[in-house]
């Protein structure tokens, strides 16, 4: 079904090393509105999803945010690779080192670990798009945040990058629950699941 090539979908490169931005990038990984939370969602609701247009693109955008996923990864190993046990100290990194060393690890940057509470898969259609409408817009949110506390520019380009495919996949969603309404035979689309109610 899917086919991996050894790249990230827009590159990241980062030259010095920042454990402080790392620990509010990580959220984007483990935290409540992060990528794994948004792949987890798609590519769950996608099965209970009654129509093949929008399983695709459930299916598309889940796909695409392991993607991101693997992009934040990289940005945090990026700016914790190779960090001295003083560099450690100095910048407040020390509880995560403690726990993790310096491997990838889901949570927010309050340092709450991921948990899969933090989205839903309902098997409705409209209680599902307007759930990932909502996820979409949290997660500009947050790179919104994080390009208000980041300076870099070599931070700051992938994470405008990905800023924009959370428009992007807004957008879609929205698509996606127009065709939904359209398709559903009842005036009070809003109290109808077509997986269940004929």
């Amino acid at each position: 079904m899917w086919n991996y090539e050894k790249r990230l979908q827009y590159p990241v490169k980062i030259t010095q090393t920042n454990p402080k931005i790392a620990q509010i990038i990580i959220t984007q990984f483990g935290g409540p509105d992060g990528e794994l939370a948004a792949s987890m969602r798609y590519l769950s609701q996608r099965y209970t999803m009654p129509y093949k247009e929008v399983t695709g693109i459930l299916t598309d955008i889940g796909t695409e945010e392991l993607a991101h996923m693997e992009m934040i990864c990289a940005i945090v190993y990026q700016l914790t690779k190779d960090l001295t046990p003083e560099e450690i100290e100095r910048s407040g990194f020390a509880p995560y080192y403690v726990d993790h060393t310096l491997a990838l690890w889901p949570q927010a940057a309050s340092g709450t670990p991921w948990t899969a509470t933090v989205f839903q898969s309902k098997g409705d259609p409209i209680t599902d798009l307007h759930e990932d409408l909502a996820a979409e817009q949290k997660a500009r949110t947050t790179y919104d945040n994080i390009l208000r506390l980041v300076k870099d520019p070599e931070i700051c380009d992938p994470i405008r990058f990905l800023r924009q495919r959370e428009i992007v996949h807004y957008q879609r969603f929205g698509e996606s629950l127009r065709l939904v309404q359209d398709r559903l035979d009842s005036r009070n689309f809003y109290a109808f699941n077509p997986e269940f109610d004929k």
